[in-house]
């Protein structure tokens, strides 16, 4: 909703304050098809050249999502602290043989399946059963285990970084791209020089809508677009560090829910469900898990 709102205040108050000041938009309405196509062109073309086919389809998924949102929600963090809390506490209680087929299978887990749209996320549900998995072999030191978590984490984000640099990239070259449609224009009027002083003016206003628009897209949209991506992938990046705060301290022996505690204290503060709902909420599978086993 806020992503609309801002796109129409953006080209109101823009194309409106032209109006009032008594500029002619049809200037800019004839020149706009033109202009467009060669500065959109060539930065969709640059784009192109400049980063892998993986890059550019993330590219545009993240466009999507800008206008979707984020995809974390406040549940799910709260989904993902009561899942690990239920894998920590049968890792903790059955030891290594109880917890290994949920990890060879997750899809088959009754752990993983009661959170399907944690499931969907195989990334992150890869990064907890590969750290778990190792836990079960003879890990001596919690520390490498820490490392290698944040490494991973860290390689992960770098990776998603790369469309929101890309586009910000992009939105850097656009003001240079709208001086080259209006150095296009410029030579078409300097070809036309003998005409009168009216057509003249008319075609050098043309030219001029080239520098406009590459300024405008650049600063207005492409921009702020990148940075809104950057922020809702930083944001979707946190719970590798809530898995890996969790998953260390149970490492080094900290108590299943101290170590879930810790993981909570890592959650956006926006997003981070309350010491008694996440109380509630642990001992609610603590109950399934145990009428679970009777059955």
């Amino acid at each position: 909703m806020f992503n609309g709102i801002g796109v129409a205040v953006i080209l109101i108050c823009v194309f409106g304050s032209f109006m009032m000041s008594g500029g002619n938009i049809a200037v800019i309405a004839r020149a706009l098809p033109h202009e467009m196509l060669a500065i959109a062109g060539a930065a969709t073309g640059a784009f192109m050249l400049s980063n892998s086919t993986s890059t550019i389809k993330k590219a545009w998924a993240g466009t999507l999502m800008v206008f979707r949102g984020p995809h974390w929600r406040e549940s799910d963090y709260r989904d993902l602290l009561s899942m690990l809390f239920s894998l920590l506490l049968l890792f903790r209680k059955g030891g290594a043989a109880q917890i290994e087929n949920h990890l060879d299978d997750p899809k088959a887990s009754s752990i993983f399946s009661a959170y399907p749209r944690l499931l969907a996320d195989t990334q992150l549900i890869d990064y907890i059963c590969d750290y778990l998995r190792m836990m079960t072999v003879n890990l001596e030191d919690p520390h490498q285990l820490a490392e290698a978590m944040e490494g991973d984490a860290e390689r992960h984000h770098a990776e998603e970084l790369l469309p929101a640099q890309a586009m910000q990239v992009m939105a850097d070259g656009l003001p240079a791209l709208g001086i080259v449609a209006a150095v296009l224009g410029v030579i078409k009027t300097m070809n036309s020089i003998d005409q009168p002083t009216d057509i003249l003016g008319a075609m050098i206003g043309g030219a001029l809508v080239g520098t406009f628009l590459g300024v405008l897209l650049s600063y207005c949209f492409v921009g702020p677009i990148a940075s809104k991506l950057q922020h809702i992938i930083d944001s979707d990046c946190k719970p590798y560090i809530i898995v890996k705060t969790a998953i260390v301290a149970h490492a080094q022996g900290a108590p299943t829910q101290l170590a879930i505690e810790l993981g909570r204290r890592m959650t956006p503060s926006d997003f981070a469900p309350s010491f008694t709902e996440l109380e509630a909420a642990m001992q609610e599978k603590q109950n399934q898990l145990q009428l679970a086993k009777a059955a």
